[in-house]
């Protein structure tokens, strides 16, 4: 094909896809679809007519529907959808087939986007009967993936595909009522994150980062640091998502283990949890000079408007926000605050930056740090038995505000023997282990 054929055709794929996308533009901003009566249109799709059990303009379902029924409904028509993941499968592979160019937008491997959709259609169906919580998380999340390069459009592709995949799934139990209330649910998540990314138009969606460290702490663990060119505007406690460029639309979360520095810089503690992923390019592929991309900070470890005595319990890479938080106190602590900090690990050996930690708390009379290790044959210096059994034992912290890091089950132990001892539930701070979310 000569070069003039060869534009010629470019400039058609383009006018094509421009075209698709003005009109799931004006699909996802029409009225929701009724299903009562179930007409539809090609394809098997439902006809784009209002609904009075559709969501109202403002992203929320209308006073006039009960987001509890279609949570019912969902929940009474999972067997025949379920397993999630076999319902993404067919999902993105339909999307992919019918819009090939929005194959661009995931990464190369779809294992972690699989996985992170059955997490998010666990958290959606969960907590449909609670639209304000959903709608505040969705928000978050659509201000998130403004660094993905995710449109509105690309919404409407996603609900065609999952209808699809849905009445695939579904068979003979299919139903208009089963999948109008997933549609619902699902524009529902849609205008609260469109929402999220209008409201953040004049933040960034990323930052660049260039690494000025790397430390291998132990052979699957480094510390990284590294700087960006412009202010990067979190606070003490939080995470921000991290691109490598070994792996393009792949993120992973990772907290901030230092408090916010004048000179731009950040630090990063990261466990290789696996091969092929970011954390073992961040432990394993990642130099001095390298760049890479940060997502906007993200997470409320740490409330800013509670003074009371402070609780904080770290496993393994979770004491990097717990040392950014003790880091922030050392310079701005309100008056009499105490501070105890519980650092668990499998052996001594495994308490990567105790040194780091043992210099910042040396002469602070109001902080007590007590590592804690599951290996009691490790020495008499570190307190045996497991992190949560020590911290539980260690005294009354009814009074006190509790923030816990670490591995979600090693979070919930803790928020657990917490409750039980006293502690309500509303002054344990924590954030969700939920991937992207």
């Amino acid at each position: 094909m000569d070069l003039d054929s060869t534009t010629s055709t470019t400039e058609y794929d383009r006018l094509i896809a421009r075209h698709h996308a003005m009109r799931l533009r004006r699909q996802i901003l029409a009225p929701a679809p009724s299903f009562a009566a179930a007409p539809t249109g090609p394809h098997g799709a439902p006809d784009a007519r209002p609904a009075p059990g559709g969501p109202g303009p403002q992203g929320g379902y209308d006073r006039d529907h009960d987001g509890a029924a279609d949570q019912r409904l969902i929940l009474g028509g999972l067997g025949p959808v379920a397993p999630f993941a076999d319902l993404i499968d067919h999902l993105y592979a339909f999307m992919f087939r019918r819009r090939p160019y929005l194959r661009a937008l995931f990464p190369e491997s779809m294992e972690f986007q699989q996985v992170h959709l059955e997490r998010m259609f666990d958290y959606l169906i969960e907590h449909l009967h609670e639209p304000d919580r959903l709608a505040a998380t969705l928000t978050q999340l659509g201000r998130d993936h403004r660094k993905l390069g995710v449109r509105p459009v690309h919404y409407e592709a996603f609900e065609e595909a999952l209808c699809e995949a849905l009445r695939h799934r579904a068979g003979r139990h299919w139903s208009a009522g089963l999948e109008g209330a997933w549609v619902r649910m699902l524009r529902f998540a849609v205008r609260s994150m469109v929402a999220g990314a209008d409201s953040a138009l004049t933040e960034p969606p990323y930052w660049h980062a260039t690494v000025v460290g790397h430390e291998r702490r132990r052979d699957d663990l480094a510390v990284l640091r590294v700087r960006t060119g412009e202010p990067y505007p979190y606070r003490a406690g939080q995470y921000g998502s991290v691109e490598h460029p070994l792996l393009p639309h792949t993120w992973r979360q990772y907290s901030m283990g230092c408090a916010p520095r004048t000179d731009n810089e950040l630090e990063f503690h990261v466990r290789r949890t696996g091969p092929g992923g970011v954390s073992e390019a961040l432990v394993e592929h990642t130099a001095v000079g390298d760049r890479l991309r940060l997502g906007p900070p993200r997470g409320t470890l740490m409330p800013q408007d509670d003074t009371r005595d402070l609780l904080l319990v770290a496993g393994g890479t979770g004491l990097a926000p717990m040392k950014a938080i003790v880091e922030e106190l050392v310079e701005h602590r309100p008056r009499g605050r105490r501070v105890h900090l519980f650092v668990g690990a499998r052996a001594r050996s495994d308490l990567y930056d105790w040194p780091a930690l043992a210099e910042l708390g040396g002469r602070k009379p109001w902080l007590e740090l007590v590592p804690v290790a599951d290996d009691a044959a490790d020495g008499p210096a570190v307190p045996g038995g497991r992190l949560a059994e020590a911290v539980s034992r260690a005294g009354d912290w009814s009074q006190h505000l509790a923030c816990v890091s670490g591995p979600a089950g090693l979070v919930d132990e803790v928020r657990t023997r917490l409750v039980a001892s006293g502690l309500p539930s509303a002054r344990i701070h924590h954030d969700p282990v939920l991937g992207r979310l």
